[in-house]
């Protein structure tokens, strides 16, 4: 009997998904566990495995194309087998879709990002490094099936490819923009004077869905800012002793994570989320830290960070950022945060604000540490002061509550031996 294979639902924000690559073609043989396509989602791409064996009737979703979850995505079953009546949009199984969802533990597994194929454009891509040698010793070489698969079709020896995945794993892309070492390339700067160039760049999923839940957040939570200016030269000392305790590296922004997270627990106000007939007032306090990846932002959770130490709060930030860059997270990463820190401090921005990740109610910005002149007692001298902006929703904070907060957020940070009592 055929089976329906729905598109599955790979993340908790997921609505649609693109179908990047199809690795089998109708009328293929396919096996339970065999990769059968790579889904894009709003977070990742991942390939997807087959949960029957069979053969591949029917092919729902056409690559490059999206589609919205629980819709017809391919159709496995025995050869010749009349599919008429399935794919005229039989209503989906329950048991079926929530097999299908359960894929996204048991039988998911992340792939690099396949990249959509640009429009033409007079930029070539860049040049490949110079080719790896061709190993001797029968060493393997790391690359994808598909990358493989790609190379054989095209002619590329793929030990001259360099891979840009992880551990420098081969991936599709690296075949799709492979250039040999010797060939003639073309960059910006070769295009003659006076001559219009560009070329257009497929939207991925994650960036859809990072416009529309910033455009929704933006447009429906009333925003208003507080900024604050915090005297740092107290932290930068604290930093620095414990900073030569062997094993020990301490951040300015694991400081600013556990100082947030000891406030948040004596500002509950703060640490809660708009659901329209209640306010939730969060009783742990869960802190998002955004991280910048290739293709938009995500947000790890360091959960429970009031209740952990400075080391601890940087080896996760650490290790979540590692797996954000690799596309490794989980869904149980990124979901849970009652409240969201984006600091912009390393790359030289004094000072910015942020747009609320729902479903908070505020999220900090936190600027770099600039050396200006301060009076003190009196003098002008040498001061360390790091500018940070929170934004509130007004329907949750109001102005004199997120006041409060940022004046105990400045205690601990201008105070620091108090975060370790």
């Amino acid at each position: 009997m055929a089976e329906v294979v729905y598109m599955p639902k790979l993340s908790d924000t997921m609505t649609e998904g693109v179908v990047a690559e199809w690795t089998k073609k109708v009328g293929d043989k396919v096996k339970s566990g065999e990769v059968l396509a790579e889904i894009e989602t709003d977070k990742a791409t991942m390939e997807f495995e087959s949960f029957f064996d069979g053969t591949l009737l029917h092919i729902g979703v056409e690559k490059g194309q999206a589609a919205p979850v629980n819709s017809i995505l391919a159709i496995i079953g025995n050869e010749g087998e009349d599919i008429s009546a399935l794919i005229s949009g039989a209503a989906p199984k329950v048991e079926t879709v929530a097999e299908t969802t359960k894929t996204s533990v048991d039988a998911v597994v992340e792939a690099p990002k396949t990249e959509s194929a640009p429009a033409p454009s007079s930029v070539a891509p860049v040049k490949n490094p110079a080719p790896a040698p061709i190993l001797s010793n029968g060493e393997r070489v790391f690359a994808s099936p598909l990358a493989k698969k790609l190379a054989e079709e095209k002619g590329i020896d793929i030990h001259a490819v360099a891979g840009t995945g992880e551990s420098g794993r081969i991936i599709k892309r690296d075949v799709d923009h492979y250039v040999p070492y010797n060939a003639p390339i073309q960059n910006i700067s070769s295009i003659p004077s006076g001559q219009e160039s560009y070329h257009d760049e497929t939207v991925s999923q994650m960036r859809k869905t990072i416009a529309r839940r910033l455009a929704e957040s933006k447009f429906t939570a009333p925003h208003f800012y507080l900024t604050l200016e915090i005297d740092m030269d107290s932290a930068i000392a604290s930093r620095n002793a414990m900073n030569k305790l062997d094993g020990v590296k301490v951040s300015f922004n694991d400081m600013v994570v556990k100082a947030v997270a000891m406030a948040l627990a004596k500002h509950p106000n703060v640490n809660s989320s708009w659901l329209g007939d209640v306010i939730r007032r969060n009783q742990h306090v869960h802190i998002g830290v955004a991280v910048a990846v290739e293709d938009g932002l995500l947000v790890p959770v360091v959960r429970f960070a009031n209740t952990k130490g400075l080391s601890q709060i940087g080896s996760e930030v650490k290790e979540y950022a590692q797996k954000a860059k690799d596309k490794k997270l989980q869904p149980s990463d990124w979901e849970g945060n009652t409240f969201t820190i984006s600091n912009l401090g390393m790359f030289g921005i004094e000072e910015f604000t942020a747009i609320i990740n729902p479903p908070d109610s505020c999220i900090l910005a936190v600027g770099g540490i600039k050396q200006v002149p301060v009076v003190k007692n009196g003098q002008v001298v040498p001061g360390n002061i790091m500018k940070v902006t929170l934004s509130c929703d007004h329907r949750v904070v109001d102005g004199a509550t997120g006041a409060s907060f940022l004046q105990t957020f400045k205690g601990y940070m201008e105070n620091p031996v108090t975060m370790l009592v």
